[in-house]
């Protein structure tokens, strides 16, 4: 019976999570472990196994409309996977409580740094790293291509290590992490910046799931319904992205951090 009510409900977080490059994880995790009363830890492998998908339905054709920055995704992803193992070691020793307040006091953090962000950041000069290993790109818009360079490298690979924690602690695929640093420190377009995490999270997320697998946590009954309505709903988002603004994005992206922060928080105190 879950299996049937959770299809359509990770159908709508796959478009959501494609959309703001946050994995879906972010909306699977409160839907499982605040509306069915599944254990944190089974939410948290379920929603990896679900990045994963997500990562495979959407990347494809954010490759395909030039909107992915591929020799960026790889070189970040150096902080990810090993923040990714990091973060499984942790995991372990933590008490279900701390991870919902974890979650959701990160998710309010995030909300506010992107709220104060006002507009589509353009970093002015490339990083020194940048030039050196040809991060900055173009992707097209409205018709035509438009040109970005890609600052402070160093703080966004420090900053990758960092997601790749949250990613195996909260089973999140760090998404919301790598749009900050890419938006915010990175000055990367926010469309890019989102087609980029959809690329990252499924590789973060693989660095932990076997780990999770091992130790048993993952369950059939859950994670296979999540999986199939994850990758349904990542293909659509993925064709309606390129159609939205920047500036459409980053409400609903606030919005939804929010709201979920919230409820994660108030889950954590009971």
């Amino acid at each position: 019976m879950i299996s049937l009510v959770l299809l359509p409900i990770s159908v709508i977080a796959g478009f959501i999570g494609s959309i703001l490059g946050l994995g879906g994880g972010v909306i699977i995790v409160p839907v499982l472990t605040l509306g069915f009363g599944v254990d944190i830890r089974y939410a948290v492998a379920a929603s990896l196994i679900s990045i994963i998908a997500t990562s495979s339905g959407a990347a494809a054709s954010f490759l395909k409309d030039h909107l992915t920055n591929l020799r960026l995704a790889i070189v970040l992803e150096i902080g990810t996977v090993f923040g990714a193992m990091s973060g499984f070691l942790l995991s372990s020793s933590l008490k279900s409580s701390s991870l919902f307040l974890c979650f959701g006091g990160f998710l309010l953090f995030s909300s506010v740094m992107m709220f104060r962000q006002k507009k589509d950041p353009r970093a002015e000069t490339n990083h020194p790293w940048s030039e050196k290993l040809g991060l900055n790109s173009k992707f097209p818009e409205k018709g035509e291509w438009i040109h970005y360079k890609v600052a402070n490298v160093p703080f966004g690979l420090i900053s990758m290590y960092v997601a790749g924690i949250f990613s195996a602690l909260l089973g999140i695929g760090s998404g919301i992490f790598k749009m900050l640093a890419m938006d915010g420190a990175m000055k990367i377009p926010m469309k890019v910046s989102s087609a980029t995490s959809n690329f990252m999270i499924g590789v973060t997320a693989s660095a932990s799931a076997g780990a999770y697998f091992l130790r048993g946590d993952i369950k059939p009954e859950i994670a296979s319904p999540v999986a199939l309505g994850i990758i349904i709903g990542a293909w659509i988002g993925a064709r309606v992205m390129p159609k939205l603004n920047a500036a459409f994005i980053r409400k609903i992206f606030i919005v939804v951090m929010i709201i979920v922060g919230i409820q994660m928080i108030m889950k954590g105190l009971r």
